[in-house]
Formats: C-alpha cells, sequence, structure tokens
C-alpha cells in the first residue's frame, strides 16, 4: 500500500513539474547598451534572479536566455548600476546607467568631508572589507603592503604593537603619525581600538591634504571613523572569531652534546685543554685531519649539592605554547530618517605565543546622532570606553634566555628547585623560572575616548559645527619580584613595585562652514578655531621584604623596608585656528587652499606659534569635451600638484624653560655625579644644606620643526574604472628639527639644551592599480601597489655628528640616509698561511679567520678602514591583493614584501660564534665553522677568543632581508537566504583564514639572509603562523 502511494505520488508531482516547467519557460533575447555612450557592453552578466541561470553578453552587447516568465532578470556590469527588469515585456534595448560611486564616494578630510574625485591631495583609502576579519590587537598592522607610502613593523605580540611610518622618516625624533579618531586627534596607537568597530580608514599623506592639522601632521595623519547606525533599518550584527597561532620557525640551537662538540673544536683550534667547565672529552689523533671527536663526556651532576643533571633542555619549547586568540563582537544598530543609534561590545583576548605572555581588551561603543528642528540641528556623540590588562612578562627577554642558556642545564632540579647556571656558565636566568614568578605581575588600562558635536544649519548652506572631545586614560602597574635560588643566581630579598598614572586631552574644536554654487562654480568655504589641553599625573611607590609571597598579601602595607615612593606630572596645551577654501569650476579644474596657526605651550616664549600653509591644484582632463572624443574608453584621468607646510612639536612638555632638580645634599664622596652637597670644609662629610642642580638650560628662541612637501600626482580609470590607479611622486624637507645635543658639564654650568639645528630630505614615489570585473557568477578584484622613499641628511650641528653613522671626520651621515650602516668590509676567510702573510697589518688574523679590507690602503686595518656598508631603509615596499567570489563563496590572498632590505643581523652573533658570549649557547649553524676540511664554510673557524676583533661592526653581519610573504589568505561561504529566513537571520557567513603562510627570501650568496624572519630580523617577539575560524551573522 505505501509503496503504491509513494509511486503514484511521485507520478503526480513529476507531471506537474514538468507542465509547470514548460509552460513557463520561455526565451528571451535583448542588447545591453551603455546609457552614456550608446556602445554596447560586453561581458555583462544576464541571471535570472534568485536562481543560478543566466549568461553574459556577447561582443555586440547581445544575449539570449530562457526564463520562467514570471520572473525578474537582473543585468550588471562593473561601473555601472544594477538593473532588475520583468521577464514579461522586457524591450529589446537595455540601458545601463553609470555607477559614479567610485568617483563620487565620500572621502573624511580635515574637519569636513569631500567627493574623492574633488582631492587634489596624495589621499589613500582603505576597503575595511579586505581587513575587518584579520585576527590582530591593532588595525593598524594590517595595512602593511596594502596602502602605497606607508611602512609598518611589527612583531607577534599579544598586544598588537606597531611602528607606522608614512613617506618615510622625516625627522630625528618621533615619527609617528597624527590619528584623528571621529575628529578627535591622538598620538596614541590603535590598539586600543576595535577593528570591527571601524568604519573606514583614510591616510593623508602630503601636505596640501594634511596640513589643516598643522603643528602635529609632518609625520601624515590617519583619519579612522567608526561605524554608525544606518536610515531605516534595524539590526543586529554578531562577529566570532577563533584563531591559534604557533612558530612559523624558531631559532635552530645547539642541543646538549652539540654545545660540548663545538667548546671542542674550538679549543682545539686554538691549542688549549678542552677539558673545562661541565664538559670533558676523549679524542684521538689523525694524520689526515689533525684530531677526532670520539666523545662528549658529561658529569654525572653539575653542581655540588647533587640536584642537577646533566639536561638536554630545548629553551625554546619550554617558553613555546600553541597560542589562541578570540574575538566577539556584538553590534545593535538602528536609525529613522531623524536619527541613528549604534551599540557595540567588543571581547578580544591574545594568548600569546610565549608561555604567559597574554592581551585582554573589553571594549563599549555607544554612536548616535539626532535631527531637530527640521533637520536645523543635528546633535551627535561618539564613545568608547575599553578596559585592557597586558602580561608584564617581557617576551624579548625571554627569547634571549633561551638562546644564551645552556642546554645542559635542567628546567627543574631533583629537589624541585629551579635549574640555573653552574661554574663556567654565563649568568642567564632560567627563563622557565621568569615566567613563572611574572605570572601575577600585570598592567591595566581604561581609556575613554570620544566626543559630542552639533552641527546647526544658521543659514541655507551655513553650518555651524562645534565638537568637543576627551581622550583620558588611567594606568595600574603590579610588580612583584621573588626570591629564588637557580644554580649560582640567587634572590633573597623580594619586594612589590605599584604604579599608577592619569591623563590625556581634551579638545574643543568650532568651525564656521559655507558653501554655493554659481553657475558652474562650485565653492567650500571653511574656518575654524581649535584648543587643546593635555594633563599627565603619576606616582609609585614600593616596599621590600615580605614574609609570604601570597599574591593576596603582597600589598604595600605588608612590606617591612625600604620604603620608596615618587611622583611627578606634566601638561600642555595648543590653540589654533585654521580655514580652508575649496574651488570648482565644471568639475574640471580644482583649487583647495588651507592655512593654519598653531600655539604650543612647548616651544619658547618668542616662537610658540607657527604659520602652516597649503594649496593645491586638480585638473580633470576625463570632463573635457575634446578629450571624452578622442579617449571614450578613459572613465577618470586627473592631474594633481599641491605644496604645503605642515609641522611637528613632539618633545618633552618642558623642552624650553630651564630646570633644576633638587637633590637635598647627596654625600660627593660617594655620588659625584649627583647632589647638591660640596665638601666645603674638607672633611668628606657633605653637609651643605639642600640645593637644587639644573639640569636642562633655557632656550626663548625654540621653535616648531617645518616640513614642506611637494606632491605631483595623476590618478586615473578606464573602461568605467574596471581599471583605475593612481601615481604620486613626492619631495619633503624638514627643517629646523628639534635635537638635545650632548653636553660637558663644569663647575657652575650644567644641563642640556634643547635647540633647532638639522635638516633631513626626503623623496619617493608611490603607485596603485586595481582591476574589477565581473563575468557571470564569478566576481574578480585584483589591486597591486609599490612604493619608494629615499631620505638625506641635509644639515646637523657640529656637536652631534658624532652620535650618527660615520667617523666624525670626512666621513660623516651628512648626505646620506639617515639609517646607513658604517663599519669593515668582510672580504671572506683567510683559507691558507700563505693568504695570511701576503694581507695587510691586522691584528689577530690567521687562517680561518675573517679577513678585512684594507679600504684606504695604507697597509694595515684599523679605523681608517670604515666604509659605508648600506642603508636599513627597504628600496621598494609592495603589495597585491587578489578577491575572487563564485556565486556564495569568496576566496582572497594577500602578498606583501620588501626588496632591497639590509639589516644588521644581530642573531648571527649568537649562530656564529661562541667567542663574543663564553658560557652561552650557540646556534646550529656553528656545527658548520669552517676547517681545512670544510674550507667552502663562509663561517669563520671556532675559537674561544676574539683575538681578530671579529664582533666589530661589519659587512659580515649586514644581510639582504627582502622578502615576499603570504600574509593572509582567506576562504569564505555565505548562506543562501532562503535558508535563514526559519531562524531569522538576514545574512551569515562562515570562513577560514591563515596568516604568515609563507615566505620567500634570500637564501644565496654571500648576503643571504640567515635568521628565522625577515620581517623580524632580530631577536623580536616572532611572527607566528595562525589559523582563524569565524563566523559573521546579521539578525
Amino acid at each position: 500500500m505505501k509503496s503504491q502511494f509513494f509511486k503514484w505520488s511521485l507520478l503526480i508531482t513529476l507531471f506537474f513539474w514538468t507542465q509547470w516547467s514548460f509552460a513557463q519557460q520561455v526565451p528571451i533575447q535583448g542588447t545591453v547598451i551603455s546609457d552614456t555612450d550608446k556602445l554596447p557592453i560586453i561581458g555583462a552578466s544576464v541571471i535570472e534572479k534568485g536562481t543560478t541561470n543566466g549568461t553574459i553578453t556577447d561582443l555586440e552587447g547581445n544575449f539570449t536566455l530562457n526564463a520562467s516568465s514570471g520572473s525578474i532578470i537582473q543585468i550588471s556590469y562593473v561601473g555601472y548600476l544594477t538593473q532588475d527588469v520583468p521577464v514579461k515585456g522586457i524591450p529589446k534595448q537595455i540601458l545601463l546607467k553609470e555607477d559614479a560611486k567610485a568617483l563620487s564616494e565620500i572621502v573624511v578630510t580635515g574637519y569636513s568631508t569631500q567627493k574623492k574625485a574633488d582631492l587634489t591631495g596624495s589621499v589613500s583609502v582603505v576597503k575595511m572589507d579586505d581587513i575587518e576579519n584579520i585576527s590582530t590587537g591593532n588595525a593598524m598592522k594590517s595595512l602593511q603592503g596594502r596602502v602605497p607610502g606607508v611602512f609598518i613593523q611589527s612583531s607577534g605580540a599579544p598586544d598588537g604593537g606597531a611602528t607606522v611610518r608614512i613617506r618615510g622618516i622625516g625627522t630625528l625624533g618621533n615619527n609617528d603619525p597624527l590619528y584623528i579618531i571621529d575628529g578627535v586627534p591622538s598620538k596614541r596607537s590603535m590598539n586600543e581600538l576595535s577593528s570591527t568597530d571601524i568604519e573606514s580608514i583614510q591616510v593623508l599623506k602630503d601636505a596640501s591634504s594634511a596640513s589643516i592639522y598643522g603643528s602635529r601632521a609632518a609625520n601624515g595623519v590617519v583619519i579612522v571613523t567608526t561605524k554608525k547606525g544606518k536610515n531605516n533599518e534595524t539590526k543586529v550584527d554578531f562577529r566570532a572569531s577563533l584563531t591559534a597561532q604557533d612558530y612559523s620557525k624558531s631559532l635552530e640551537l645547539l642541543d646538549a652534546e652539540e654545545r660540548g662538540m663545538v667548546q671542542w673544536r674550538a679549543a682545539m683550534n686554538d691549542g688549549v685543554n678542552p677539558n673545562f667547565g661541565v664538559y670533558n672529552f676523549e679524542w684521538h689523533g689523525d694524520a689526515a685531519t689533525g684530531y677526532v671527536l670520539d666523545k662528549v663526556i658529561m658529569p654525572e651532576y653539575l653542581d655540588q649539592q647533587k640536584t642537577m643533571k646533566p639536561a638536554n633542555t630545548n629553551w625554546v619549547d619550554e617558553v613555546g605554547r600553541t597560542g589562541l586568540t578570540q574575538n566577539y563582537n556584538v553590534t545593535l544598530s538602528t536609525g529613522t530618517q531623524k536619527g541613528r543609534a549604534l551599540f557595540s561590545l567588543d571581547y578580544f583576548n591574545n594568548q600569546g605565543t610565549v608561555k604567559g605572555t597574554e592581551y585582554d581588551r573589553f571594549t563599549a561603543r555607544i554612536n548616535s546622532d539626532y535631527s531637530l528642528i527640521n533637520d536645523k540641528l543635528k546633535i551627535g556623540e561618539n564613545f568608547s570606553i575599553s578596559k585592557m590588562r597586558k602580561s608584564l612578562i617581557n617576551a624579548q627577554s625571554i627569547l634571549n634566555m633561551t638562546h644564551e642558556i645552556q642546554p645542559i642545564i635542567p628546567v627543574y632540579t631533583l629537589d624541585g628547585g629551579w635549574g640555573g647556571p653552574v661554574a663556567g656558565m654565563s649568568d642567564r636566568h632560567n627563563p622557565v623560572r621568569i615566567i613563572e614568578d611574572n605570572k601575577q605581575n600585570h598592567e591595566d588600562v581604561v581609556r575613554l575616548f570620544g566626543d559630542v558635536n552639533l552641527d546647526l544649519e544658521v543659514l541655507k548652506n551655513l553650518h555651524f559645527r562645534s565638537k568637543f572631545g576627551i581622550d583620558y586614560t588611567g594606568y595600574w602597574q603590579r610588580n612583584m619580584q621573588l626570591t629564588y635560588v637557580s644554580g649560582f643566581m640567587s634572590e633573597s630579598t623580594n619586594r612589590l613595585d605599584n604604579s599608577a598614572n592619569y591623563g590625556g586631552n581634551w579638545i574643543l574644536s568650532n568651525t564656521l562652514s559655507y558653501n554655493f554654487e554659481l553657475g558652474k562654480n562650485v565653492v567650500d568655504v571653511m574656518g575654524g578655531q581649535e584648543m587643546m589641553k593635555y594633563s599627565f599625573n603619576a606616582i609609585s611607590a614600593g616596599r621590600d621584604v615580605f614574609a609570604s609571597e601570597d599574591p593576596d598579601y603582597m600589598y604595600l602595607d605588608a612590606g617591612e623596608s625600604n620604603k620608596r615612593n615618587a611622583g611627578s606630572a606634566t601638561a600642555y596645551s595648543l590653540l589654533s585656528y585654521f580655514g580652508k577654501v575649496n574651488y570648482s569650476f565644471d568639475n574640471r579644474y580644482l583649487i583647495s587652499a588651507t592655512v593654519r596657526y598653531d600655539g604650543s605651550s612647548r616651544f619658547g616664549a618668542n616662537n610658540r606659534y607657527g604659520t602652516f600653509p597649503a594649496f593645491s591644484f586638480g585638473w580633470r582632463l576625463s570632463e573635457e569635451s575634446f578629450f571624452k572624443a578622442a579617449f571614450p574608453y578613459v572613465s577618470d584621468l586627473k592631474l594633481r600638484y599641491g605644496w604645503g607646510q605642515t609641522g611637528n612639536q613632539e618633545i618633552g612638555d618642558f623642552a624650553s624653560p630651564a630646570l633644576y632638580q633638587a637633590l637635598y645634599g647627596t654625600d660627593p664622596t660617594w655620588d659625584s655625579d649627583h647632589g647638591t652637597a660640596y665638601d666645603i670644609s674638607g672633611t668628606g662629610t657633605g653637609d651643605l644644606l639642600s640645593g637644587y642642580r639644573r639640569t636642562q638650560q633655557m632656550n626663548a628662541d625654540l621653535k616648531w620643526e617645518t616640513t614642506t612637501q611637494n606632491n605631483i600626482g595623476l590618478d586615473f580609470g578606464f573602461i568605467n574604472q574596471k581599471f583605475s590607479g593612481s601615481l604620486d611622486y613626492f619631495t619633503k624637507s624638514t627643517k629646523d628639527i628639534l635635537i638635545n645635543p650632548p653636553y660637558i658639564a663644569t663647575i657652575g654650568e650644567g644641563g642640556s639644551r634643547w635647540v633647532n639645528g638639522a635638516t633631513l630630505d626626503n623623496k619617493g614615489f608611490e603607485f596603485i592599480l586595481s582591476y574589477n570585473d565581473k563575468i557571470g557568477d564569478v566576481g574578480l578584484s585584483v589591486t597591486g601597489n609599490i612604493s619608494s622613499y629615499k631620505n638625506k641628511v641635509v644639515k646637523l650641528p657640529e656637536d652631534v655628528i658624532n652620535s650618527y653613522a660615520g667617523n666624525g671626520n670626512d666621513q660623516t651621515i651628512l648626505g646620506r640616509p639617515l639609517n646607513s650602516m658604517f663599519g669593515y668590509v668582510a672580504e671572506g676567510i683567510f683559507q691558507n698561511q700563505s693568504e695570511v702573510d701576503a694581507h695587510v697589518e691586522q691584528t689577530g688574523k690567521g687562517v680561518g679567520r675573517i679577513r678585512f679590507k684594507d679600504v684606504n690602503k695604507d697597509g694595515k686595518i684599523n679605523d681608517e678602514d670604515r666604509t659605508w656598508l648600506g642603508v636599513a631603509d627597504p628600496d621598494f615596499i609592495y603589495g597585491l591583493n587578489v578577491a575572487v567570489n563564485w556565486k556564495n563563496f569568496d576566496f582572497s590572498m594577500f602578498w606583501n614584501g620588501l626588496v632591497g632590505y639590509n639589516v644588521n643581523n644581530e642573531v648571527k652573533r649568537y649562530t656564529d660564534f661562541i667567542s663574543f658570549f663564553g658560557g652561552h649557547n650557540y646556534g646550529k649553524r656553528t656545527l658548520d665553522a669552517w676547517t681545512p676540511q670544510n674550507s667552502s664554510s663562509t663561517i669563520p673557524a671556532l675559537s674561544l677568543n676574539d683575538n681578530n676583533y671579529e664582533s666589530r661592526y661589519s659587512s659580515y653581519f649586514i644581510e639582504n632581508a627582502s622578502y615576499l610573504k603570504l600574509a593572509n589568505m582567506e576562504i569564505g561561504y555565505t548562506i543562501p537566504e532562503h535558508l535563514l529566513k526559519s531562524v531569522y537571520m538576514k545574512n551569515a557567513r562562515i570562513y577560514v583564514m591563515g596568516q604568515n603562510l609563507l615566505t620567500v627570501k634570500k637564501t644565496w650568496g654571500d648576503d643571504a639572509f640567515t635568521g628565522v624572519d625577515p620581517e623580524t630580523p632580530n631577536l623580536s617577539y616572532p611572527i607566528p603562523f595562525s589559523v582563524t575560524f569565524g563566523v559573521n551573522v546579521t539578525f
């Protein structure tokens, strides 16, 4: 019965389905043409909406498709607005209108917004879609290689710290850019801001775009706008991601037996008995090779107490772990025609790949705006509060210890204590103990950031805007130092140090703007005033000797001795006036001019104020009628030129006045460098009453650093912006650079003195090219960029020249890049005694040792043979992003890299030599050191002594750290809408992402990179390999 019922049901279903299908399917055909030039559009996508049934137009814009009679046909093409057309009554010709979105995109600039097409300065706009899923505590880290002219260096530290440089190095001091977050300026990094909260990032690179920020814009400006609610839309967004991370590679170190082998080889090379320290050896003579090691003998116990047996500890593994990063975000947003609101909660936790390192952040945000009085008045606010906790374990120090402490040392002693160095070893701490004893030490930071604002339309097109912003931070640190015994290293006194500070700034800005059109003339005028006040207060206290080391007991009042405390405070203020005029004629000719007048309390009374002007021009050739007729495929072509000046005030808050320090009669018989007690009586008692010592001399003429920039650029687009890009060339000169020269203190005078005295020039270019297209169901987006910059020190005061590379005489840093490297030239290794005898006078030379070049040809190696070895700046920075989507699947990958990046690889001092750091462990490269039987090695013969002075700064340590990295790869799937309706979801996407997946580096030649990761070339926190699983859901 059931079988018959099933058969009939199936037959009836198939019959009606067949009849419906044949009845509804109808053939349609048409031609898709451009509404602008009436030319056919080739490759336009023609799809039956809601299905996968579709085709593309041919070379003449024609298409043919069978579709259901009651359906909708959706036609789309890159650079045009998508159009929906009913099958019933579909026209023979379908006109697609150009989508001017790319050119009419609104870009946030100084105190205002502009259409991207009207920009005359150099501004880069970051697509947040490309980076918002990247698991990092700092959104700026994700921009490396994505924005031309921006160079970002970072490590794998959990807190996401990053060094950002825009168009190179512009000063000898602080080169950090200015961050403008929702209109509020800040010099703090962005690791306290949730990436999910960011709507857009714009980078203002040249003076014509950044000079509106005047005194703080010399290093570039990063403008961040956070998300808002949208009109007539209410939704809940939930994002969650889980990231596993591990070392992509670690330094290869010797094991316990190998450590003995290199000690034996070095001793035999030096002709001394190798049986010293904890190692003994058995060996025999060999006619062919000299000596052969038979056995490495380790003692039964390392210490006299017989608590430490020899081990084979891999210290890198002992301190490392698989790190875990979690990020959760919930955002509620709503909006009407009268108001919008957004509330978000974000939790980010990163447990680093070094044990004990952790960063924990909780952020709450509320953004809202409302329209009142018939939309004449708009009020709003943007506030966030963040609570961060960071462990005080110094990962850099921990990693250094793992490279230095010997593997023969056990982690723990037989009686449960800490293993540690014994006689004959270096005094290197047990890194596992350091982690364990510091796991309760941390710092807490609370940051309140935001603003309230209003926009009043006084008259038609006349707007008064006011903003009051705050950026306040509270900081607390607790640092317990416990007693321990670890080999011959010990500490018998415990201690506690607490420190706290609070401070920040408030800012009040008021602007009046007016815009009008007169025929083809469009004018925007804006003027404003801004004041800012910054203050900071800090206190610290400590005690020693606690009866218990329980964290719940170790508070200051329980300490029994050595009570200490300190406090400090600082403040500064800014007062500014500024104005801006934008003019456009017929959307073809563009002019912009700005000026800012800044006053800072940081400078001398004679130069407290500075003026920073700028102007720029633009010519949109693509809007000229003659150009349109001659080059119809060019959708955008704009020439730009800008000139401007910006300032820099990044010095101490009290750099100008004379400063004195109270030192309360310190006895000069034991502390001659400090104190105000003079031994007038000759008795050595130092009984002079309390006094003051001058620590800084006054300079009433101290003034701003001024950076002058020229920028010429070209923006272009072809085939309705299917291809688009820009090219910029810039020059930048910074004068009156602030420096603090060294001084020689004499009786009756003292203290350093800030002066203006240096000049630094920069020049470079930036190029970016994008391709966007869609063929049927496949969408493709490719963006590549490359940039380069060079700097040159033009001027330095005589008394500071020796502080930089060079010999201070005939070879100085003047006329050279700031990061130039200066030293000896290594010319390989002496292979035999004949080569040694034929070489010039070189102290310590010998077979197997490094041969240094006699640069000045005077027959001897000395300081006069030092020369220029390279520059620690990349020649080129580049990036390539490729994104593909097909139906509900999406895929993207991002590559970035550096070319011509020379570094001083300090790691080679550990991996190639044992004479620099006696009693350490060393790298496995020492096993391949030069011997008569291994004469092709580029590593010098092992020795216990550095008689040849191979530790000198030389080209031996200069390596090519150029690299190409697959920095990010992501695969995602968006669940179809019809599957989500039953669970009340609007959108859902799942994805998997990998970071730091592949590194291509130079591994051949004399300058091959021998370190772990060229992106972090020395012993910094390694950037991990990571895999992220995430989900984004909208309700």
